[in-house]
């Protein structure tokens, strides 16, 4: 019996001291190795692209629409000081990774790069000694126009900017010197515009900031070329930005005015109110002088000149006529009128005077003079227009039915008279004030369309960012399990001309210290049996070493075929 169990032993010892799993990977055909390798190599790329696109970062714009030399010489900077960059779709920017943007920007500013980009104030402080007055002059321009475009390019609408100063040279020989002029052009955001409260701010930045520069010899002009400001020929055809904002105002005080007053009586959603405002923006200068005559009263008349002559003969006045008392009166005291009239004095009664005796007297009296000059404000209201419309009255019965009836004419008129006294009504003016009852149309509420999940945006966004992940991830598990996965369970699996070798339960017969081989031919025993016949036979060395010996001996000996 001990070659039937040594020979069933050395079976069992052969079937378990088969290939490993290299050597059925050996053997596996040509085709199995070629894509168990393409799969590997494929797995090993999606990982390895996996671990690079989450390690990449965000990445932020350094420097856009930069000249072809400035964006060179910024790129080969990059590439000394180790920041990697990548461009953006067009190359139109240059970009880094984020917690690197602000490090690369003042590593190249102190290299002076990128070189196109505006200066400022800060030019004057590398004044090169001996240079001359018109080189100063150009500095300073450049300056200036380099301060305004930081300032304009601040605007959130606003790209960028440029200006340009013309300044002409002071000279105090000319005549007529020449006023400077400014042209300023804005590249603008997509989607932007500048009203025209952000133009005339830009204007009126400009022409503060340059001396004895005119609002109107400013010009603004957008990326395409469109004149922003008015030309001065056509600057008087329309109202300006500023105008119609005031007659917008002053139209927004008025139907505030009506709906506060109504809006108690009539409801707030049974009221419709606008009002039309007529202003006049014409200046006017008036002047007018006004004469009156001299002052009644003697005292309170003013003399302006005085004008005495007195011319006489070399003969003396002689006396004349009837002697007597009468010749010997005094002469009567001149009589001339206020006017001024020269007249000769009358002659002495009684005498005459010698020959050529002559005396004249001119009195000029000031003239009384008004001067008034009167300026008409601007902005003044000339007529108003309003219109309302008021919505009938609506009644709900206890049973819930809505009725509408319609306002009567005395309910009208009462609303026309406060229309009238909340806008200041006035006939002479041409005022109109129109109030009329109209039922209002309801309509149905609409509601809002709710955004489905798959349309909401963060939901793309999400979607955006993780799409080239989940892609990586399942070709992934695709190579895995449609190409490496089969090939290992191809190698792992047993052949399939290997037979399950006899195992032989050996019972050892104490008496006549014999083994008697079991008849039962067991099934093919997986790992886990392998490993409990094992322990059977090391249990069996423990027991009875002697048949183990025998058999070990036989093997030696050669006598039992392995």
């Amino acid at each position: 019996m001990e070659p039937a169990l040594a020979n069933a032993n050395a079976a069992t010892l052969a079937h378990t001291t088969s290939p490993g799993a290299l050597a059925r990977l050996a053997a596996l055909p040509a085709a199995a190795k070629m894509k168990l390798g393409v799969g590997l190599a494929m797995l090993a790329a999606a990982i390895v692209a996996i671990g690079l696109w989450s390690s990449q970062g965000d990445w932020r714009v350094l420097f856009a629409n930069l000249p072809d030399k400035d964006g060179g010489a910024v790129v080969a900077q990059l590439s000394q000081m180790n920041v990697p960059y990548r461009f953006a779709e067009g190359g139109s920017a240059i970009l880094v990774p984020a917690d690197k943007v602000h490090e690369a920007r003042l590593k190249l500013a102190s290299a002076g790069l990128p070189k196109a980009s505006v200066v400022g104030f800060e030019l004057m402080d590398n004044a090169k000694f001996g240079q001359t007055q018109t080189q100063e002059h150009v500095n300073l321009q450049r300056a200036l126009e380099g301060e305004l475009t930081r300032t304009i390019s601040s605007l959130d609408a606003v790209e960028s900017a440029r200006v340009h100063l013309a300044l002409p040279n002071q000279n105090g020989f000319f005549r007529e010197e020449q006023k400077p002029s400014a042209s300023v052009v804005v590249m603008l955001r997509p989607g932007r515009s500048l009203d025209p409260a952000q133009l005339a701010g830009i204007v009126h930045l400009v022409s503060s900031s340059v001396p004895e520069l005119s609002p109107k010899s400013v010009s603004v002009l957008d990326q395409s070329g469109t004149l922003l400001t008015e030309a001065e020929d056509h600057a008087g055809q329309g109202l300006d930005p500023t105008q119609l904002q005031y007659v917008s105002q002053i139209e927004g005080s008025y139907q505030k005015r009506v709906r506060e007053l109504l809006e108690p009586v009539v409801g707030r959603e049974n009221l419709r109110a606008t009002v039309t405002a007529d202003i006049d923006f014409s200046q006017s200068d008036a002047t007018s002088e006004q004469f009156k005559p001299n002052q009644a009263d003697a005292k309170d008349q003013t003399v302006r000149s005085q004008q005495l002559s007195d011319a006489g003969g070399s003969v003396g006045a002689q006396a004349a006529g009837v002697p007597g008392a009468s010749s010997n009166q005094p002469p009567v005291p001149a009589t001339a009128p206020i006017t001024g009239a020269s007249q000769p004095l009358q002659v002495a009664q009684g005498g005459t005077t010698g020959t050529g005796g002559h005396r004249e007297t001119v009195t000029n009296y000031e003239v009384d003079r008004t001067v008034r000059v009167t300026h008409n404000a601007t902005g003044l209201v000339r007529r108003l227009n309003a219109a309302v419309v008021v919505n009938h009255k609506v009644s709900t019965d206890t049973k819930g039915k809505t009725t509408s009836t319609p306002l009567s004419q005395e309910e009208l008129d009462k609303l026309t008279t406060l229309v009238q006294q909340a806008i200041g009504y006035d006939k002479n003016r041409g005022d109109s004030v129109k109030v009329i009852n109209a039922p209002f149309r309801v309509e149905p509420a609409t509601k809002a369309e709710d955004v489905p999940l798959w349309q909401q945006a963060w939901l793309l966004d999400l979607l955006r960012a993780g799409a080239v992940p989940a892609g990586l991830t399942l070709v992934a598990l695709g190579v895995l399990f449609g190409l490496v996965r089969p090939a290992l369970m191809s190698a792992m699996a047993r052949p399939a001309d290997d037979k399950p070798a006899p195992q032989l339960d050996a019972v050892v017969d104490d008496d006549v210290n014999e083994i008697r081989p079991n008849m039962e031919m067991p099934q093919l025993l997986e790992a886990p049996q392998i490993s409990r016949k094992l322990e059977g036979a090391r249990m069996l060395a423990k027991e009875n070493p002697t048949a183990v010996a025998n058999i070990v001996r036989d093997w030696v000996n050669g006598d039992v075929p392995v």
